[in-house]
């Protein structure tokens, strides 16, 4: 019994491997069941033994990346303690780009470019996904700021914003192009933009102004924890 159950959990992952690719690729409007099912060698049966539709299938590849951004273990999500770790961020994206020949952009944008209004579930999905590496840049912005290292009137949360709207506009950009160097120079403008909020050593924070951002991180993720 257990044997077939974990065959028919490497099933299940085979098939959520080969969404995940193909969805990188080509995006889930051109993505069928069809090519699923020949891309993970599986049939109409297994397929939608564990998955009840297409888009089902998506939620779920969607929640599994999800959990693993969450955990820290995918590269464009790891924790952010200091400017050189944000350049790497930024990096990363590139890199993946580049690995694929500059054809292809953000795994999630390119599915979030997709969206329409009925595609409610799908779009929370994404903007959750999204939430989430937002705070994580956030975090390293609040404790800039807890430690003066930050301009006071500098928002955190529109930093952190501007940090994925930059690299989502990059890696579009660079895949119009096939171009790596529009997302190189994107990158090291936005830092030099970001840089301009940086303050020298010697501008440190009160003690109230440590422990409001001390609090501000521990609310925010306890609010991405929770959902």
């Amino acid at each position: 019994m257990r044997a077939r159950s974990t065959r028919g959990e490497e099933t299940r992952r085979r098939i959520m491997r080969a969404a995940c690719e193909l969805l990188h690729k080509q995006g889930f409007v051109a993505t069928s069941p069809e090519q699923i099912m020949e891309a993970s060698a599986t049939g109409k049966g297994q397929f939608y033994h564990y998955f009840k539709s297409k888009e089902g299938l998506i939620h779920q590849v969607l929640q599994d990346r999800l959990e693993a951004i969450k955990a820290g273990t995918r590269s464009f999500n790891r924790e952010i303690t200091s400017w050189e770790e944000l350049e790497k961020w930024f990096l990363a994206h590139i890199e993946l780009q580049r690995s694929f020949g500059m054809t292809r952009g953000c795994p999630f944008g390119t599915i979030g470019n997709e969206v329409t209004e009925t595609d409610e579930l799908i779009r929370q999905d994404i903007n959750l996904i999204f939430e989430v590496i937002k705070n994580n840049i956030a975090a390293f912005f609040i404790k800039e700021k807890a430690a003066g290292r930050l301009a006071k009137e500098a928002s955190e949360d529109r930093l952190a914003g501007f940090c994925i709207a930059a690299i989502q506009g990059a890696l579009l950009m660079g895949k119009i192009g096939r171009d790596s160097q529009t997302g190189e120079g994107t990158v090291r403008e936005a830092l030099t933009h970001l840089k301009r909020y940086a303050l020298t050593p010697g501008q440190g924070a009160t003690p109230e102004q440590s422990a409001t951002a001390r609090r501000s991180t521990a609310a925010r993720r306890a609010r991405v924890s929770s959902r």
